[in-house]
């Protein structure tokens, strides 16, 4: 369903004077070649998701689009959505800006759109588009450069009224020095890259000893992502909440706020829910947040598109500007959903040189009219790993059905290929209620309807969320994950009915394929054979939330294994023992094309997703879903030449290491660091997982390792004591 079914563009047009510093309006001065300019034809310079968007909002405004890929993007959706699609080569070229500015202006672009993210906030790429007489749909770079700086930014916000948090700024990045800085701050310390964005070359301080360590792993994560490895030092506020405000601006000295989105909920500092108007904020201090976002705009000539970000401090109720990202966000759909508007539509408008369609009065009319709604991110990432990254073919995905409430921003269907490459987010789940506990009500929905299978998602686990009190209450911030670690990451019971429809789903699909009296479901294939046979069938529970639990079946450790018998006692009809448990005249029908397992059960009827890749089983039952294993026999995994990594450390993703941290030889302690590793640039320590000693550290820094891949290797009992 397009986007136009909830997206409401209005034709009113108002105007909000509000008068800019003599600065602002010099600044505003960079992007004068691309006032009052028609836009016939753009280039979206991104990927994913947000090419595909900011391509719906252009094709239906008339507006022709050119797309970009790189050669692992070929077949992505985003490069097959327009028939101007264009290669750029190797996987970062997405950063070759004067490559993209040529392309632009050999296809006729009156514009380049980057989206968010890669060349959105390089205020160099954004003056080399106007130089070239291009429109930059975003703001005058020079507004860029000084809110892509933290240390600057902070300068021209105190300046601007606007309160920042306390800390240290300035130029000196000498590590004495700037521990010397956190000890007068006092600890806990935010340290923060000054440039980019997204939780990247950021770390906590808790102590003195730990700041070294934290500094060096921010300024090797900021120089990995951002070519500079300038931090600034801050307080951490310890019960801090993410809220953010829309801000749009014009060539006209127009500005509104559109709202504030609570964006407390992260993992590794980066957003995976956000929803708008923030719960619990006192009327008085949500205008003034709205208020100071606007001045924080107008102190830099902002035109379009920006997000002033804030944190709320929880004990004192008081907010500190923290940056201002400057371009679309990834949540700006939860905006777009409580006002009724296209921000997109508004980007074109305003890039064209028109005034802002609304004023604030008509936006906080919207606002106040149209509810509550949340974002959901949905990721490839492992979350009980640490929310570690993941990547693969999505075998399946079966997503909730779109009405004008329930909305989905997708860069990928299913058969697609999640790169290791790129950023791992799939999609983003959107929803409104008419207050925040409807809301939240038809995420919790949602979120039970979407099945993906392939990659391991952050589902699982964004559904456990919906469920947890202090979230549907609103007691939020952004240390709510690791403060709730306990209840977000218990163990689920596998039922014994999801056992049986899985055995019989596997028996259903494997009956073309093999015929034979009686079989061990250890890593051999079996199926029907002439007459009723009888099958004996081996899981174990690959669950990536699963612990160490008693299960239903009484499992009490989730690699042991789950026995189940099933015996064809007629015409699609069985007897299915699940340990204890047994099923008599069983009846079911597997449709293969849908992969759904039907069965009626002498209590109930099923209907179970299976889908099996090899060895590994995902099934979707009555909205969870359920990871098993087909263990392979000995045997087998040395007929397969299969190597023996029972002392090794195992790369969790495709990766890069950046630095070892230790060498053959060493003694380690538990939850010492090994190795540190980037994927997705996303910098990842993987730490020791037992006291013991070093035999071989398997790859150094700079080898590319794939997922599964050895990284370093314990010696054993024998070896340890020598």
């Amino acid at each position: 369903m397009p986007l136009s079914t909830f997206l409401r563009t209005s034709a009113r047009l108002g105007l909000t004077i509000i008068r800019r510093s003599r600065r602002a309006a010099s600044t505003a001065t960079s992007n004068t070649i691309s006032t009052s300019r028609s836009l016939d034809s753009i280039l979206i310079a991104n990927r994913g998701e947000i090419a595909l968007r900011v391509g719906q909002t252009a094709a239906q405004h008339g507006i022709r689009v050119t797309t970009l890929y790189t050669d692992p993007d070929s077949r992505s959706q985003h490069a097959l959505s327009s028939p101007f699609a264009f290669n750029l080569g190797s996987v970062s070229a997405y950063l070759d800006g004067d490559r993209i500015i040529q392309i632009a202006k050999a296809q006729g672009c009156q514009g380049i759109h980057p989206g968010y993210g890669f060349l959105s906030e390089n205020s160099e790429f954004a003056r080399k588009c106007t130089e070239a007489g291009l429109v930059f749909i975003g703001p005058p770079w020079k507004a860029i450069e000084d809110m892509g700086d933290k240390s600057q930014s902070k300068k021209i916000m105190n300046a601007a009224g606007v309160p920042c948090v306390p800390g240290y700024h300035g130029e000196n990045q000498d590590p004495t020095f700037l521990k010397a800085e956190a000890d007068k701050i006092k600890y806990p310390v935010l340290i923060k890259a000054i440039k980019g964005g997204g939780g990247k070359g950021m770390r906590i301080a808790r102590s003195k000893d730990e700041f070294q360590a934290q500094l060096q792993s921010a300024k090797s994560e900021a120089m990995n992502s951002f070519g500079d490895d300038h931090v600034l030092v801050e307080k951490y506020i310890t019960t801090p909440r993410h809220i953010e405000v829309q801000v749009f601006a014009d060539k006209h000295g127009n500005c509104v706020a559109l709202g504030e989105r609570d964006c407390s909920i992260q993992r590794r500092h980066q957003k995976i829910l956000e929803e708008s108007p923030a719960p619990h904020l006192p009327d008085a201090t949500r205008k003034d947040i709205w208020a100071k976002a606007r001045s924080a705009a107008l102190a830099v000539g902002y035109e379009g598109a920006g997000t002033v970000e804030f944190i709320f401090d929880n004990d004192t109720g008081k907010f500190f500007f923290m940056e201002m990202n400057t371009r679309l966000q990834v949540e700006h759909p939860v905006t777009e959903m409580v006002t009724g508007q296209d921000l997109v539509h508004w980007q074109l408008k305003v890039a064209e040189g028109a005034p802002l369609p609304l004023t604030q009065e008509e936006v906080e009319t919207n606002i106040f009219s149209r509810g509550h709604a949340i974002e959901a991110r949905i990721y490839a990432e492992n979350p009980a790993q640490g929310f570690i990254p993941d990547s693969g073919t999505l075998l399946h995905v079966r997503t909730p059905a779109i009405t004008e409430d329930i909305r989905i921003d997708a860069g990928f269907v299913q058969g697609d290929e999640v790169s290791a490459h790129y950023d791992p987010m799939i999609a983003k789940l959107i929803v409104r209620g008419n207050d925040r506990e409807e809301a939240i009500r038809k995420l919790a929905a949602a979120l039970e309807e979407y099945e993906v299978a392939g990659p391991i998602t952050n589902i699982e686990f964004l559904k456990t969320i919906c469920k947890s009190k202090d979230f549907i209450t609103g007691e939020v911030e952004t240390g709510y994950i690791e403060k709730h670690r306990e209840e977000l990451f218990a163990a689920d019971t596998i039922e014994p009915e999801v056992l049986a429809q899985v055995a019989l789903a596997c028996l259903h699909d494997d009956a073309s394929l093999v015929t034979q009296k009686t079989a061990s479901f250890e890593g051999s294939t079996v199926g029907f054979g002439p007459g009723y046979q009888s099958h004996h069938m081996t899981f174990t529970d690959s669950s990536a939330a699963a612990t160490t639990a008693t299960t239903a079946t009484g499992n009490s450790d989730k690699n042991a294994p789950f026995e189940v018998k099933v015996r064809q006692t007629g015409d699609n009809a069985f007897s299915i023992q699940v340990g204890d448990r047994v099923f008599e005249q069983v009846t079911s029908h597997h449709d293969a094309n849908t992969r759904i397992i039907t069965s009626f059960f002498p209590h109930t009827r099923l209907d179970t997703t299976v889908i099996r890749d090899g060895d590994t089983i995902v099934a979707f039952q009555r909205g969870t879903q359920y990871r098993l294993t087909i263990p392979r026999a000995k045997w087998m995994e040395k007929a397969l030449g299969m190597k023996d990594v029972t002392n090794s450390v195992l790369a969790p993703m495709p990766c890069k290491v950046l630095r070892v941290e230790v060498q053959a030889g060493d003694m380690v302690d538990k939850d010492q660091p090994l190795v540190v590793i980037e994927s997705m640039k996303m910098e990842t320590v993987i730490r020791s997982p037992q006291k013991g000693k070093i035999a071989k550290v398997v790859h150094q820094q700079g080898d590319q390792c794939k997922s599964g891949t050895p990284l370093v290797e314990f010696a054993g009992e024998d070896e340890a004591s020598t």
